[in-house]
């Protein structure tokens, strides 16, 4: 594995002397840590593996200027549509679907699309029946609706602060 970006290497250099000097210092607790990150690599192993799955498709059936159609400037209401669903439906932590929204950005997404993305994983289909037996319909309906339009401005005003 080749690391491309010096920032990287030195965060990997810093957190390996970390674990080391933790390891010199207190095996006992070096080893729990050691513990904690395999338990927290095993719950994100699958969803990293899915997305890797979903670049990789990515990479074999969309061509550059499929992508710049589909999330690019004149992308328009499939775009966001496209970006907003993508992010309910996505699951698993953010983080791991960094690598696949920067591809998605290389390839010409633009930024408030990435960002309604995100905003739009706030609404979790699974929760709803929760929100509803804690909330009620009424809140439900209108929470969902202000997240989903939030996500949209969310997007906008991140598209008119970054301008690239």
């Amino acid at each position: 594995m080749t690391i491309r970006n010096p920032t990287a290497k030195h965060f990997l250099a810093l957190l390996t002397a970390i674990y080391l000097g933790l390891a010199a210092v207190d095996f006992d607790i070096f080893l729990r840590a050691i513990s904690v990150f395999t338990k927290l690599l095993s719950n994100v192993l699958p969803i990293l593996a899915l997305v890797l799955l979903i670049m990789s498709l990515l990479n074999l059936k969309i061509k550059p200027r499929i992508a710049k159609r589909m999330l690019g400037k004149g992308s328009g209401l499939k775009g966001w549509t496209f970006a907003v669903v993508g992010g309910i439906l996505s699951s698993g932590p953010v983080y791991v679907w960094y690598p696949l929204l920067a591809d998605l950005r290389e390839e010409g997404m633009r930024d408030s699309l990435v960002a309604a993305f995100m905003y739009a994983r706030a609404i979790k289909i699974p929760m709803i029946p929760l929100l509803v037996y804690y909330f009620g319909w009424n809140f439900t309906l209108l929470f969902t609706l202000y997240l989903l339009i939030f996500s949209v401005l969310n997007g906008l005003l991140v598209e008119r602060l970054t301008e690239r």
